[in-house]
């Protein structure tokens, strides 16, 4: 087995959360979920673990969980392989209460392509096609 990453990201409500993430393609393991957590698969490889905010404390050490509705904690980009897979999850995300943007970088749209999403909890997205990769 190769090496894996978790995505570890707080939510307010894990049932929300988890209906977005499915929304937006993610595939809920229910091995590695109960009622704080959801293990959200991107790929076998990466995953996005949700988890309500008393679960995710345990982890900060006393650290606060950064209100992500005023301020940007991270920002965690997820590749497509064409223009339209990048344009339908910023599309799902605003049909399942989230927020995208563009922003605008320079490139013509037929070499780089990307789209900025909030969750319902204001953690940030972005889908990204890149030419060639």
């Amino acid at each position: 087995m190769g090496k894996m990453v978790f995505i570890n990201l707080p939510v307010q409500d894990i049932k929300r959360a988890t209906s977005f993430y499915e929304a937006l393609g993610f595939s809920k393991n229910e091995e590695f979920s109960n009622e704080t957590s959801s293990g959200m698969m991107w790929n076998e490889t990466i995953w996005v673990m949700l988890s309500e905010y008393a679960f995710y404390e345990q982890f900060l050490n006393g650290r606060k969980i950064a209100d992500t509705q005023k301020t940007n904690a991270a920002l965690i980009a997820f590749s497509f392989d064409t223009p339209e897979g990048a344009r339908d999850f910023a599309k799902a995300a605003e049909a399942n209460r989230g927020q995208s943007f563009q922003v605008e970088m320079g490139i013509p749209e037929e070499e780089m392509l990307g789209f900025e999403v909030l969750d319902p909890d204001g953690n940030q997205l972005e889908s990204v096609w890149m030419k060639g990769y």
